[in-house]
């Protein structure tokens, strides 16, 4: 096992973590992320320069260890060395298994969002030992160790080419009807969910050849990428499926994703809107906000190389949209299925986009042309 640490500010911590996992029987090969700088208080742009060059230096000596045959990452670091950690541990296989052992002074989902990384927080700063931190590295090092001695693989994840769906819980009835369907059918599905952060490894897992077809029945990181709302950065979000056959729905782009109801700035607040949970909410759309959406997956779509089809369940896009619902808006719905028919043919259902009639009409269409 090959470990990672700031060994400048927290060898203390690292060699306590191998001590435990010795204690499991694993044996560790260090790897220093440090800085090195030398006790000197660097300026922003120095820092920024130290983090980049200790991250090249870690991920060429892990090339340099592959034929060693090292099986997996741990890594122990608190705000600077975690997200030097993280880089490094982005770098690696999806199918190897890594961990990160920190304090996480930040929000990893824009680094991790596309990768398979197991966090084990400390709770506590990692400054020196007590019995918070203590308990947290012999938790880490139970995880590691089971992980170490298990016979997970840790060359190229094993693909079985698979149909790639999206969904939210505002369309989880309709995923759930389709994807019972394929699988009835035989087929092996896999479901991202659309957050503004899943369809990063939704792009990702396509662009691997992980998907023979793709159903993007929540595309609403369209509202996230390009209106509003959290999200990582993920360019080739409706463009990585060009090659594969596609059947796209208008799922979730009715709405924008905010956090909790009381921090809505006002111009939102103006607006429909509904608490989804305690922590995020869902603002209805603008018009213009509509045909922005409309207007990008539509040029999208048409420079896609494979069929693809568009439904469009007139009915309503999401879960309150639908009469009674409290983002219910019939004449957004018309006025962004107009401006994707401009852009590509497509089909207009009456139904719901939670109605498994919609769902079970996807499936036909994708049975057309696969």
């Amino acid at each position: 096992m090959l470990l990672l640490a700031t060994y400048d500010t927290k060898a203390e911590e690292a060699e306590y973590l191998i001590r435990a996992l010795a204690a499991l029987g694993v044996d560790v090969d260090k790897i220093d992320i440090s800085l090195h700088a030398k006790g000197a208080q660097w300026g922003p742009e120095d820092k920024l320069k130290g983090m980049e060059a200790a991250t090249k230096r870690a991920i060429e000596e892990i090339a340099a260890t592959k034929a060693k045959g090292r099986r997996m990452v741990v890594a122990i670091g608190g705000g600077t060395g975690g997200q030097i950690a993280l880089q490094v541990l982005r770098s690696l296989p999806i199918s190897m298994p890594k961990v990160l052992v920190t304090t996480l002074p930040f929000d990893p989902r824009y680094i991790i969002a596309d990768s398979s990384i197991v966090l084990v927080p400390t709770v506590a700063d990692l400054c020196g030992l007590n019995a918070t931190t203590r308990t947290a590295l012999d938790q880490a090092a139970a995880i590691a160790g089971g992980l170490y001695h298990s016979t997970l693989p840790t060359g190229p994840i094993p693909l079985t080419p698979s149909i790639g769906v999206t969904t939210l819980g505002v369309t989880g009835p309709g995923t759930d009807a389709l994807c019972a369907r394929l699988r009835k059918g035989g087929d092996e599905v896999t479901v991202f969910h659309a957050n503004g952060f899943g369809g990063a490894a939704f792009t990702r897992w396509a662009q691997m050849g992980a998907f023979k077809a793709v159903v993007d029945y929540t595309p609403h990181e369209l509202t996230r990428n390009y209106i509003a709302g959290a999200h990582v950065d993920m360019p080739e979000r409706f463009s990585a499926m060009g090659g594969l056959p596609r059947v796209i729905l208008p799922g979730g782009v009715n709405f924008i994703g905010m956090g909790e109801a009381a921090l809505l700035p006002d111009v939102y607040k103006a607006r429909p809107h509904y608490a989804h949970s305690p922590l995020f909410t869902h603002v209805q759309c603008s018009e213009a906000e509509m045909l922005t959406c409309a207007d990008i997956l539509g040029e999208a779509l048409i420079a896609a190389t494979a069929p693809v089809r568009v439904l469009i369940p007139m009915g309503g896009f999401s879960s309150e949209d639908r009469p009674g619902g409290t983002i219910e808006n019939e004449a957004l719905r018309h006025a962004f299925a107009d401006r994707l028919e401009a852009h590509i043919p497509l089909t207009r259902l009456p139904g719901h986009i939670n109605d498994p009639d919609v769902a079970h009409a996807a499936a036909d269409m994708l049975q057309e042309i696969t």
